[in-house]
């Protein structure tokens, strides 16, 4: 799965993209940006790098339904420089994503006894979450969003080369309860300061996700998911039907995801994407995620996924280093900028990972009302 024009970010020492990216853009236009989104599918299921299918459950051939969105809307769409994050693109409109038979086994897997007994967290955010029970007990959906097909597809919505940035946020999960229906007030859909949001304001702990929706949404109002643009607007973007899904790189953008009217179930699952390259730079933060995680699968995936991106930059750096003491032009330059790299990665790596008596389980609120205060500052 190759990305084309992939642009350098800030941050990123660039003698590690010099063999990477092929033609850098540090500002390509909206136009320039829906242009390469129009591209063909196939030049990612083309290429040799494509990793292989991880079981034979998840069939493309009948699980995938996918339908281009109507629009992709970029960052400076919304009012952002195009390079603030690791992509151009901001958000997508929902599109097609997976089958009725799909979402129905997923359904099955998540909905299991056991899962909802083992699995579920409370927060003051949101009354019923679902995590890490992929893919011990979820082989489908673990198999579904491995699988090349669907990461090329959600790569080339996102603009950038992604994966999963684990194992444990394959299939998060956002839960309703049911009960009484609520009246709807179109007032409350436009509300900066509604309370009463499904997820208050916030910033994703992860540069992308891509929300599914679970539940039949016939007769439902409301649902959107809102953005707050680069001028302080507030910007919606319409709900997923059954099977279908947005994908938004949430990490830079302030969002919420807005209260829906008319439906008795609302069930959302959420999978956290990042870039595959290791030498994107990574914002990843785990505070929206601590308190509602099993913190020894967190902390240990994370600093392993971390690792290993490490390790191969500083295998790629160590060629360059022996290739440049062979030509006796060792570049200094280039060596303090990797050093410098390394360094502010791993620092904040070490940031995230708190010793568990400081974390509050269930307590996510806090982390969107610092997101909250911390834009009204500015």
């Amino acid at each position: 799965m190759a990305t084309p024009d992939v642009y350098v970010q800030p941050g990123t020492p660039n003698p590690l993209f010099e063999k990477v990216v092929n033609s850098p853009r540090l500002n390509p236009s909206p136009k320039e940006t829906q242009e390469s989104l129009k591209r063909s599918f196939a030049k990612y299921l083309a290429n040799d790098n494509v990793s292989p299918p991880v079981g034979k459950l998840f069939d493309p051939t009948k699980h995938l339904t996918f339908e281009e969105p109507t629009y992709i809307h970029t960052m400076e769409d919304i009012g952002y420089p195009s390079s603030n994050g690791v992509s151009p693109v901001a958000v997508s409109e929902p599109f097609r994503l997976f089958s009725e038979d799909a979402i129905n086994i997923m359904r099955s897997e998540i909905l299991d006894p056991e899962v909802q007994e083992k699995y579920s967290y409370t927060s003051d955010i949101a009354p019923k979450q679902i995590r890490g029970y992929a893919p011990k007990h979820a082989k489908f959906i673990f198999e579904a969003w491995k699988h090349p097909e669907t990461l090329s597809i959600i790569s080339k919505i996102a603009g950038v080369e992604l994966v999963p940035v684990m194992d444990y946020e394959i299939g998060h999960i956002n839960m309703s309860v049911p009960g009484k229906k609520q009246q709807y007030d179109k007032e409350v859909l436009i509300s900066e300061e509604d309370e009463e949001a499904i997820v208050g304001w916030h910033r994703d702990s992860y540069p992308f996700v891509c929300v599914l929706m679970m539940s039949d949404t016939t007769g439902m109002i409301g649902g959107e998911t809102a953005l707050r643009t680069g001028t302080g607007e507030i910007k919606k973007v319409r709900g997923p039907q059954k099977g279908c899904a947005v994908v938004l790189q949430g990490r830079y953008i302030d969002h919420q995801a807005l209260r829906a009217f008319g439906g008795q179930e609302r069930i959302t699952m959420v999978t956290s994407f990042r870039p595959r390259s290791p030498r994107v730079r990574d914002d990843t933060v785990l505070n929206t995620v601590r308190p509602i995680s099993n913190l020894s699968d967190l902390y240990g995936q994370a600093v392993e996924y971390q690792l290993e991106n490490a390790e191969s930059r500083i295998r790629h750096m160590l060629r360059n280093i022996r290739e440049a003491m062979k030509a006796g032009a060792t570049d200094v330059r280039s060596i303090k900028s990797f050093l410098d790299f390394e360094i502010k990665t791993l620092s904040h790596l070490n940031k995230e990972i708190v010793e568990e008596s400081m974390v509050k389980k269930g307590c996510v609120g806090e982390a969107c009302l610092e997101t909250n205060k911390r834009k009204k500052i500015e």
